[in-house]
């Protein structure tokens, strides 16, 4: 009995031996299989738990103007947030953020229970509001500093410069076209965490995160508050819908001012209407009228057919051409090309575009120009309409020349005027000069470009004079003169479009455009003024507004009046005034 009862506690013990062997080596074996083999995966299990990845985004570029005046700016803002898994009352802390914020307490309380672990309370909040929410002292309730953008002139340049959306986004214009040079670099960090989701370390944190490149644009601040002042003074006058008015260096193809009215503050963009935001300087075409007849007759001229002395009938005023009929404001019987031009004869334009004829008008006009894009650093620009000239009818010849059955935007029209100014050369518009880096090095300059020589320079001097003549006593544009300097230009007064078709008789653009001094042009100039209710020709409603905006950006750029006859006028209204 003793030696069976020996044997079976012997075998009891095996077994026994023998089960926690192997539940030894089972346990042995998952630790080596989870210790070992599942090694990666564990750690970014636990990872997850007590970390997180943040991202930090740096700011972004500033806008200049070309003296390095402050345009755009990204300022410091701090964001308020909210982690609803660590709120105690969720509704509680809903009803106090709203009563602080002005939010509805069930819209935020519906955001607070989405089941989220993260959700924006207000982006960008003031510093009241901040020091506000401070003061609730709610857990779960946070702060992220982040970069809003500010336009320190408000509505100056706004259609050029554009807005950027909440997120840092370029949305319109410039910031729109130059986003991915402007936008700041991102920079992704680990941040460790507590048993509450409390931040208390990080790991590899970028304390500063790289900006973004800066622009430095053509836009000169003060010639751009110059031509906005001053067109928004003509709108408001004429009781007209809209305006726009260019300033170009006609040397470089820079230009210095591109005003809107109406225009926007781009600080509150979303006040504003959709069409208040839009560059339409670059982006809208519209019929340009008689200031159409100085590349009309540049063509005649550069094709040998005319001199600025040929003379043409003008039909004393009406003129029949198949089944239409053109007519002069005002009668007239022979006109030399320069008086054609003086005077503003549709009839003797139409007479110019017949010398010429369609192939050789349509050439010329394509080479200043019109019928395609400039290529300018802006977007959403139109090409305008201008028709192949084997569709033309009879009388589209004519009427092209003085600017009818033709569009034009207004950045087309202030490039062609600057080729007869800089002596026959096209060159491409351009809003930036460079950009720059946050340390202040250069990334890349944009100089003058030329695209192509349109008229010889001989052309280009005599069509000068003509549009000299054109601003002198009993000429059409005798209100953009300015004493002490001699002023080239041309006025325009284009009916506009009806709803049934055909022009509607009551609907006017009236324009100037030009360039001052004459021997050494420094500023090209257009205003462009939408539906003036009082008056609608160019030289009334257009031309004393190119006169203000000549005047005082000459002053400004220090340009000294002329000598002779000029200088005396200039000198004698100085001791008047």
């Amino acid at each position: 009995m003793r030696s069976t009862h020996r044997t079976s506690l012997r075998l009891r013990a095996a077994m026994v031996g023998i089960g926690f062997g192997l539940l030894l080596t089972a346990i042995g074996a998952k630790a080596f299989y989870v210790q070992v083999m599942r090694s990666p995966w564990l750690s970014e299990k636990a990872s997850g738990q007590y970390t997180s990845a943040m991202t930090m985004e740096g700011k972004r570029g500033s806008i200049f103007d070309t003296r390095m005046r402050e345009l755009a700016a990204s300022i410091e803002v701090t964001s308020i947030v909210a982690y609803p898994a660590r709120l105690a009352d969720p509704r509680a802390a809903a009803v106090a953020l709203a009563r602080t914020l002005g939010f509805k307490p069930a819209a935020l309380h519906r955001k607070l229970t989405a089941g989220k672990s993260f959700a924006w309370i207000k982006r960008q909040a003031t510093p009241r509001e901040v020091e506000a929410v401070r003061a609730l002292a709610l857990p779960g309730v946070g702060f992220i500093p982040e970069h809003r953008r500010f336009y320190p002139n408000r509505h100056l340049a706004a259609q050029v410069i554009g807005f950027a959306g909440i997120d840092g986004n370029g949305l319109e214009g410039l910031e729109f076209y130059y986003d991915a040079q402007l936008r700041a670099k991102e920079a992704t960090f680990t941040v460790l965490r507590d048993a509450l989701g409390r931040g208390f370390a990080s790991e590899e944190r970028p304390w500063t995160v790289e900006s973004g490149n800066n622009l430095i644009l053509t836009i000169d601040q003060t010639i751009q508050f110059i031509a906005e002042k001053a067109l928004a003074e003509a709108v408001q006058t004429q009781g007209a819908k809209s305006g726009m008015a260019l300033v170009m260096d006609p040397k470089t193809g820079a230009l210095l001012a591109i005003a809107h009215v109406p225009t926007f503050n781009p600080n509150v963009f979303e006040r504003s209407p959709r069409y208040h935001w839009r560059n339409r300087a670059i982006t809208d075409p519209f019929e340009p009228g008689s200031t159409m007849k100085i590349f009309s007759v540049a063509a005649a001229i550069e094709s040998g057919g005319l001199t600025s002395q040929s003379i043409l009938f003008c039909e004393n005023g009406a003129y029949q051409i198949g089944k239409n009929v053109v007519h002069d404001t005002k009668g007239h019987g022979w006109l030399s090309i320069e008086q054609i031009i003086k005077y503003s004869s549709n009839i003797g334009a139409v007479k110019v575009g017949e010398k010429v004829g369609p192939a050789a008008l349509f050439r010329t006009l394509h080479d200043f120009g019109f019928s395609s894009r400039t290529g300018i650093d802006c977007p959403g620009e139109t090409a305008g309409n201008l028709a192949p000239y084997r569709k033309w009818a009879k009388i589209d010849a004519g009427t092209i020349a003085f600017g009818q059955g033709i569009s034009v935007s207004a950045l087309q029209l202030v490039s062609a005027v600057s080729v007869i100014a800089n002596g026959g050369m096209l060159m491409r518009p351009h809003l930036v000069r460079a950009i720059t880096d946050a340390r202040g090095r250069t990334v890349q300059d944009f100089p003058p470009t030329p695209i192509r020589r349109v008229i010889s320079d001989r052309t280009a001097s005599v069509v000068t004079r003509m549009m000299q003549a054109a601003v002198s006593t009993g000429s059409t544009g005798t209100r953009a003169s300015l004493a002490g300097y001699s002023v080239c230009g041309k006025t325009g007064t284009a009916q506009k479009s009806g709803v049934g078709g055909g022009y509607a008789p009551d609907r006017y653009i009236a324009s100037f455009v030009g360039f001052v001094p004459a021997r050494r042009p420094v500023l090209t100039i257009l205003v462009v003024v939408n539906e003036p209710q009082h008056d609608h020709y160019g030289g009334s409603v257009a031309a004393p507004v190119f006169r203000k905006i000549a005047h005082e950006a000459l002053d400004y750029l220090d340009v000294p009046p002329e000598g002779g006859n000029n200088l005396m006028v200039y000198r004698q209204q100085e001791v008047q005034g």
